[in-house]
């Protein structure tokens, strides 16, 4: 029988490979958009996260989303080290979800309030992205516009407090299976993963709309 980890990663492999393969991530890493697109798609992963780790105190102590709930992931410090970079002192002020996010983190939000298995869902595509797709938008991002490596405007990208991302993805997939669900509760959170990559999928066509290619 095959593990949880491993069928929520097979499940989910479509919808996953249909975000990382918009037109939007794929020009940005290609270099043919400005750092200004940057800036804005790093705008919409704090709504995103603002939802996430907005949740995190609440649910550390819930059977089921409490083991995820790792003080060394989490990322809103970065994320605003990087926008003051990128935006400048008073980058809060000028802070705006485009509507396909704020549904994003609408869902989050719900899930976090009312389903736990469903926050370990967005906790996982997020988190488990960040820590190995992520390195590659770290590494375009510090050579398209001269961020210094590992400094600020791709801070986001860095876990500082993870010594080895390989071995805390192996330690994260015990735990999830681990996750105390039957049969039909792990079909939702693996349905709800397939959910959230779709939401993020109408974050880049929404930013792809506002950034159309330069180049």
């Amino acid at each position: 029988m095959e593990s949880f980890s491993t069928v929520i990663r097979t499940a989910s492999r479509g919808q996953h490979l249909a975000a990382e393969s918009s037109s939007f991530m794929s020009d940005l890493l290609g270099g043919r958009l400005g750092v200004a697109a940057y800036a804005r798609y790093t705008e919409q992963l704090w709504f995103v996260y603002e939802a996430l780790e907005g949740a995190a105190g609440r649910l550390a102590a819930d059977p089921v989303a409490g083991p995820f709930v790792r003080p060394e992931l989490l990322r809103l410090p970065a994320l605003e080290r990087d926008l003051a970079h990128l935006r400048g002192a008073g980058w809060r002020a000028g802070l705006s979800a485009l509507p396909a996010t704020v549904a994003y983190a609408d869902r989050v939000r719900a899930c976090a309030e009312h389903w736990p298995g469903g926050y370990v869902a967005h906790h996982y595509t997020r988190y488990l992205g960040d820590l190995s797709g992520g390195q590659v938008i770290r590494d375009r991002a510090e050579r398209t516009w001269g961020f210094a490596r590992k400094g600020d405007g791709v801070r986001f990208y860095v876990f500082e407090d993870i010594a080895s991302p390989a071995a805390f993805r192996r330690d994260y997939r015990e735990r999830l299976d681990a996750v105390g669900a039957d049969e039909l509760e792990r079909q939702r959170m693996v349905a709800e993963c397939n959910r959230a990559f779709a939401l993020n999928t109408a974050v880049f066509e929404a930013l792809g709309e506002e950034f159309p290619r330069t180049a």
